[in-house]
């Protein structure tokens, strides 16, 4: 599904676009919301990743969304007139919107285990502030170069620590099996990590930030990247579409839920002490994008009614997402061939796909379908 909104004031332009797919799941998990109103100077949006199972995922990811959704919406005019503390307000938000899960949960026991990642960026003036829990990424792209700005509670962190140390190789970090671990998550139980900053990142124009469910990382640093450095000078509802254009191009038959936000800003300034984004490390720069030449041709005696119109644009895009999705695939045909050549053939009864993440739950390790 797609939406998308434009909103223009003296101070800062807002261009948002939503959009989320099922992939290759039976049932959406991920739920989002944006708020970048008409004539103000402030807007936000919330996205969450449900965990627990089909039911459970989707009722705690709907929960918490709509609970920081309200909480959030009640304060918007102090949000908009610049009054109000937003670092405080996003931790009371979410400390609503845990106890709201651990009251469902003390209500109905078949719902024992759910829980969801969260993450909330807000923007006020020229000024981005978040609040996340889990590995729901917050993307910023900006002169060709994609940060990511939130810390990721998985335990991909601590593998990447380990290889770069020698204790792994590069490989064994890829493929880990814990790689995909949450370390920490909105379960009703005390929250075991939060990031939330409370100096803001000073925004440019023509900044990209994208909020994401993990699921948009199926594309590669490099493939996203490159997809934004090909549409970046359209509009965000473009940016939406090349993203689902990629993941429909990659075909990953594991391809997991995806919602994201994608927000294009203009922006003016103001007196706020804030932290730099080029401090964050970058995950991958763009290679510079040339549009495909298309050579001029005569006019046909008679026009084809039933021929789609292209531009030189939109077909270069989906040839350069479809060749690099190809070597995504060929790379990881690769390393599937070289892990079956070396491990034993997994048995046919195993009732953990390898491709599940998980998180730890008062002792017990619950899986996302």
């Amino acid at each position: 599904m797609l939406d998308a909104d434009a909103v223009q004031t003296d101070v800062i332009t807002f261009d948002v676009s939503t959009a989320a797919i099922k992939g290759a799941r039976d049932y959406q998990q991920d739920s989002l919301i944006s708020s970048f109103p008409l004539g103000q100077t402030a807007g936000f949006a919330v996205v969450a990743d449900g965990l627990g199972g089909h039911v459970g995922g989707h009722i705690a990811s709907a929960l918490i969304t709509a609970e920081i959704f309200s909480h959030l919406k009640m304060k918007e005019n102090q949000l908009d007139e610049g009054t109000l503390n937003i670092p405080l307000t996003l931790r009371d938000a979410t400390d609503a919107a845990n106890a709201r899960l651990a009251k469902q949960v003390g209500e109905d026991d078949s719902l024992h285990g759910m829980g969801s990642t969260l993450l909330v960026p807000v923007i006020r003036g020229d000024k981005l502030y978040w609040i996340s829990v889990g590995d729901s990424p917050l993307l910023l792209f900006r002169g060709g170069a994609l940060r990511q700005l939130n810390k990721d509670h998985s335990m991909a962190p601590q593998i990447d620590k380990m290889a770069k140390a020698g204790a792994l190789t590069a490989e064994e970090a890829k493929d880990h099996p814990d790689r995909n671990t949450l370390t920490s998550v909105i379960n009703g139980d005390e929250i075991d990590k939060i990031d939330c900053p409370t100096k803001p990142i000073a925004l440019e124009p023509d900044d990209i930030i994208i909020a994401s469910s993990d699921g948009l990382q199926y594309l590669s640093n490099s493939m996203i990247a490159n997809t934004l450095m090909q549409v970046k000078d359209g509009r965000s509802v473009d940016i939406a579409n090349a993203f689902l254009d990629a993941i429909a191009d990659l075909d990953d038959p594991h391809q997991d839920n995806a919602a994201f936000v994608v927000i294009k800003l203009s922006v003016g300034s103001n007196e706020v002490e804030t932290a730099d984004a080029e401090e964050m490390p970058v995950l991958a720069v763009a290679d510079e994008y040339v549009p495909e030449e298309i050579a001029e041709e005569e006019p046909p005696a008679q026009p084809d009614l039933k021929a789609a119109p292209t531009t030189g644009a939109p077909r270069a895009i989906r040839a350069v997402a479809r060749a690099a999705a190809a070597a995504a695939q060929s790379e990881r045909l690769r390393a599937t061939q070289t892990q079956q050549a070396e491990q034993p053939e997994a048995s046919a009864t195993s009732d953990q796909p390898d491709e599940r993440k998980a998180y730890w739950y008062r002792g017990q390790k619950y899986y996302k379908d």
